[in-house]
């Protein structure tokens, strides 16, 4: 029994079997990932990198295959050197020997700017900064630290509060549709917040104290904020994660949007996502948050016979648009079934449904694309996942339906599909009617490419469905 679990391990860290039959065409080359937690995107020429916490980095041609290029804090790291020296005001404040989510920007001079954080981890005791370099994968020298939270004060002079002032980690930097700088951040404690920024200086302009808040408070789990554009909807998409970040945390990535950088933000149902916070005096209290934001991935796992595709605690990501190909992505990190603490880079592409809303692709990126499906190219059996819009370190597993020629759907949900135009899917499941996409992917358990759906309810609640070869 322990060879077959850690056969199956094995299978869902390298994202399943990737063998291929001598000359078979429809072969796609295996997925090489890398080991960077809170992963922030960014392409410099032809190559992406991400940067993440513990000045990780690593770099791919492809969005699928990635190489590492730093793992950890030290003298010598080639982002930051001489770490230790240069960065000694965030260590000291806050009281800490390692560094948490950064992000990378390349601002009007053609520098490349590093917002990175330290923070001491069981208190608000954090220190935000910005460090330079001529060359995206360094050297970085530091500017200087641009907000501290934890200490007695916050910047406008008032007594620092961790129910409503944020904990100052996890940024994002990011130009508007105007081209306006901004640094969205936070996590926990007081919430999200954002502030605009003057890109001549990479600081926020002056007399804005920590900035706006954008929701959270009263110690609520949620954090990584990350802020996409879309030039299609004209939304601005704001993605969270929820959760713990752990492997029993309960980590899963939600998104609200708005026509503004700055908010407000709402979701699916039209609540303001300001009002996402736990009551007063509460520590942790998720059943507040849950049913705020759409919920695009959590806990999952597909299981055919001996192998098996899930991810634990998926979270913290970025996102990209690449304007030449109009293609949308989210990076994250994932923790797998099976696989404790251990974590790889994950690259999901997003497509848009009819309500504008974004929805996850169900199989890791691997160069697949929109394109006309026939109601002949749907039918069949599925592995079907609701995501639910709850925070639980519980596991999702897929059961089989069947979306039947005639329209109707049976298994362990009932209701009716519909392929609307070349790949728009309808699925009305026990009542609840989802929007979504149809899609054929890469499905290394099936070594094959399979028709996938994946789709939003009205309330948020994300379905995937995964064609099942047997």
């Amino acid at each position: 029994m322990k060879y077959l679990t850690l056969f199956v391990l094995l299978l869902c860290l390298s994202g399943g079997v990737s063998a291929q039959a001598e000359g078979e065409v429809d072969a796609v080359p295996p997925l090489f990932s890398a080991s960077v937690h809170d992963p922030s995107i960014i392409k410099a020429g032809d190559t992406y990198y991400v940067f993440g916490s513990h000045l990780a980095a690593a770099k791919s041609s492809d969005l699928r295959n990635w190489e590492s290029l730093e793992d950890r804090v030290y003298d010598g790291n080639r982002l930051i050197p001489n770490v230790y020296s240069e960065l000694t005001e965030a260590f000291a404040w806050a009281e800490t020997d390692t560094l948490w989510a950064p992000d990378v920007v390349q601002l009007p001079d053609g520098h490349f700017y590093m917002y990175y954080c330290a923070c001491r981890g069981d208190s608000p005791l954090s220190a935000l900064g910005v460090a330079v370099s001529d060359h995206i994968e360094g050297p970085y020298q530091n500017l200087g630290i641009i907000f501290q939270s934890g200490g007695l004060w916050a910047p406008d002079g008032s007594w620092y509060n961790a129910k409503k002032h944020p904990n100052v980690v996890d940024p994002h930097v990011f130009f508007d549709a105007e081209g306006k700088l901004w640094m969205v951040y936070g996590s926990y404690s007081g919430g999200i917040f954002i502030v605009e920024m003057d890109p001549e200086t990479a600081f926020p302009y002056p007399d804005q104290g920590y900035g706006k808040r954008l929701l959270g408070g009263n110690h609520s789990r949620i954090e990584g904020p990350y802020i996409l554009y879309s030039p299609h909807t004209d939304y601005y998409y704001l993605f969270l994660s929820f959760g713990g970040l752990d492997s029993q945390g309960g980590y899963n990535i939600r998104v609200a949007r708005s026509k503004n950088p700055d908010g407000p933000y709402y979701d699916s149902e039209g609540k303001d996502m300001v009002d996402a916070q736990g009551p007063s005096h509460s520590f942790f209290h998720d059943q507040s948050i849950e049913p705020y934001g759409v919920k695009l991935v959590g806990n999952f796992l597909f299981r055919t016979g001996r192998t098996m595709y899930g991810y634990t605690s998926p979270g913290h990501n970025s996102a990209y648009y690449d304007p030449e190909t109009e293609r949308y992505f989210v990076i994250m990190h994932t923790r797998f079934p099976l696989g404790g603490e251990y974590h790889e880079v994950r690259t999901h592409q997003i497509f848009f449904n009819e309500e504008g809303w974004p929805v996850m692709s169900v199989l890791p990126y691997a160069y697949e694309e929109l394109g006309v499906v026939t109601a002949e190219d749907v039918a069949g059996p599925y592995l079907y996942v609701n995501h639910g819009k709850d925070i639980s370190s519980s596991m999702k597993a897929a059961a089989e339906i069947l979306l039947n020629p005639d329209g109707t759907i049976t298994g362990v949900v009932e209701g009716f599909w519909r392929l609307e135009s070349e790949y728009a899917a309808h699925l009305e499941l026990d009542g609840q009617l989802y929007k979504g996409v149809f899609v054929r992917q890469w499905d290394p358990l099936a070594d094959a490419h399979v028709m996938t759906f994946t789709a939003l309810s009205r309330e948020g609640v994300a379905v995937w469905g995964k064609e099942l070869r047997k």
